[in-house]
């Protein structure tokens, strides 16, 4: 199957401390029949999907999802990761929406330019890659 276009994905920072706890909290919360891959940013597959994106978005250093062939990004990636997990997560995914876009994302940027400092670089990358 080949990544972004015939499955989902799910690209996080391999060396960051949230994004690792973030993908291992995902992964046992999604549904049984949610198909999304993870990869890190910083793997050749992570790489191969990111050079196929927009200037605009191979430059973005967030956070990406790739959903059904389209590439979110920051806050609506994050966001979108909700339609991927059991329905008492996912009923959270409307409310969380309303959110007007420049907001979620200057808490997204907060959260990302700190991210470093208060959680600790995993010593591998564990989250499961399938």
């Amino acid at each position: 199957m080949k990544l972004g276009t015939e499955r989902d994905v799910l690209l996080l920072d391999g060396d960051c401390g949230l994004c690792h706890r973030l993908a291992i909290f995902i992964d046992k919360r999604k549904r049984p029949d949610a198909d999304i891959a993870f990869r890190p940013i910083e793997s050749e597959d992570g790489q191969n999907l990111i050079s196929t994106f927009s200037k605009k978005q191979q430059q973005a250093d967030t956070v990406y999802i790739v959903r059904n062939g389209k590439t979110y990004i920051r806050s609506g990636a994050g966001i979108r990761v909700l339609l991927y997990m059991k329905w008492y997560w996912r009923i959270w995914y409307p409310f969380v929406w309303l959110i007007p876009l420049p907001f979620r994302d200057i808490v997204y940027m907060i959260i990302a330019k700190n991210r470093q400092r208060v959680f600790a670089r995993p010593n591998v990358c564990t989250f499961r890659i399938d």
